[in-house]
């Protein structure tokens, strides 16, 4: 059993002039951090996974400018020099995992001060740190916001299914979808959890059995393919998943076979619910069909543990994430409520309302 986890970890902080991350490659066997000192380590621990969850990605990235700022800055560069290869280096880091829109909206921000600010050099790279740790500290608070609005529609003594990891360890500290599930434990210890294992990584096998273990809430492991069958006999009644980028018109993408749940759900008449921020609605694009996925190495698929598990040379698909219709989804849980259908109508009105607050 991997020692040295606390529930109440968290996943990523900014330590003075470098990020500290928990390196997730390394579950279940071993909790260990990682401090990332260089852009380009930081734009790879962001593809190869050491950091992964959108929330925390987000993070990650505005961490990543910060560090490209600090690099450039050795550089004797002009002003005008300096922020025009940090926008380019910016840029760059927002590519490094294509359908989660919260590594987007966080480099977003931090290119906000680049192009506003004033300052000279040391003092503008003051300001992305201290950004980049407000983005940190406002991540909680708004999960445990998820988590509190999403208790309300959790009936008592539910078994909550739910697909990958959307806990502590996808966000800075608390969870969207795992947020719902401790803020529904907090007020009915009779709440359960069923955790799909999540291939081909198996994120919630490795990781969200891990957290509510630790967390002392009760969780069962099933296979991807199970869930259908446990809806069936009436032990499943909601589904709570997070997501990495959704349409304005509701569509989700989430990590590959959300979109299978979903249409189980609907199909036994069970709530299905997206957790989420905000900041993972993208309204710049109308629909799911819009949405970038991701296409990740067939290693993933043909291994586990290192070790093949299938005939070599056989031909491999391997997307990240699917999109769920926004007809299959009973309702989004944001830290400003739960969205409703008309999801074009909600989402429109949120961000409105988020507007007249700005």
């Amino acid at each position: 059993m991997m020692t040295g986890f606390n529930s109440k970890i968290r996943t990523i902080e900014w330590i003075d002039t470098y990020s500290k991350m928990v390196d997730q490659t390394k579950f279940p066997e071993h909790f260990e951090y990682v401090n990332i000192t260089n852009g380009q380590d930081m734009f790879d621990a962001i593809k190869t996974m050491i950091v992964r969850g959108a929330p925390a990605i987000g993070i990650a990235g505005a961490h990543g400018i910060v560090l490209y700022a600090q690099e450039l800055e050795k550089q004797n560069l002009s002003r005008e020099e300096f922020v025009t290869e940090l926008l380019k280096k910016a840029d760059y880091m927002a590519s490094a995992r294509p359908t989660a829109v919260n590594l987007m909206w966080a480099v977003e921000k931090q290119k906000e001060i680049i192009r506003n600010s004033k300052s000279d050099i040391h003092s503008l790279i003051e300001e992305l740190k201290v950004n980049g740790k407000k983005l940190e500290n406002e991540d909680i608070e708004i999960n445990k916001k998820i988590g509190d609005y999403g208790a309300e529609v959790v009936p008592k003594g539910a078994t909550i299914l739910t697909h990958c990891n959307a806990g502590a360890l996808a966000t800075v500290g608390y969870g969207t979808a795992l947020g719902v599930v401790r803020s529904a434990f907090a007020k009915d210890p009779s709440v359960q959890v069923f955790a799909d294992e999540t291939r081909p990584r198996q994120q919630g096998a490795r990781i969200t059995t891990l957290e509510l273990t630790m967390d002392g809430i009760p969780v069962t492991l099933i296979t991807d393919g199970m869930c259908s069958y446990f809806m069936k006999k009436g032990m499943i009644d909601m589904v709570c998943v997070g997501a990495d980028r959704i349409a304005a018109n509701g569509d989700a993408a989430n990590k590959i076979g959300t979109y299978t749940v979903a249409i189980a759900a609907k199909y036994h008449n069970i709530p299905f619910y997206v957790a989420a921020p905000l900041s993972t609605i993208d309204t710049s694009i109308k629909s799911g069909d819009d949405i970038v996925i991701e296409e990740r190495s067939h290693d993933e698929v043909t291994h586990i543990n290192g070790k093949p598990i299938c005939a070599e040379g056989v031909n491999i698909i391997n997307p990240g994430f699917d999109v769920t219709p926004h007809e299959l989804i009973t309702g989004i849980i944001t830290e400003k409520g739960i969205l409703r259908p008309d999801y074009n109508k909600s989402i429109n009105e949120v961000f409105q309302s988020e507007r007249v607050i700005l």
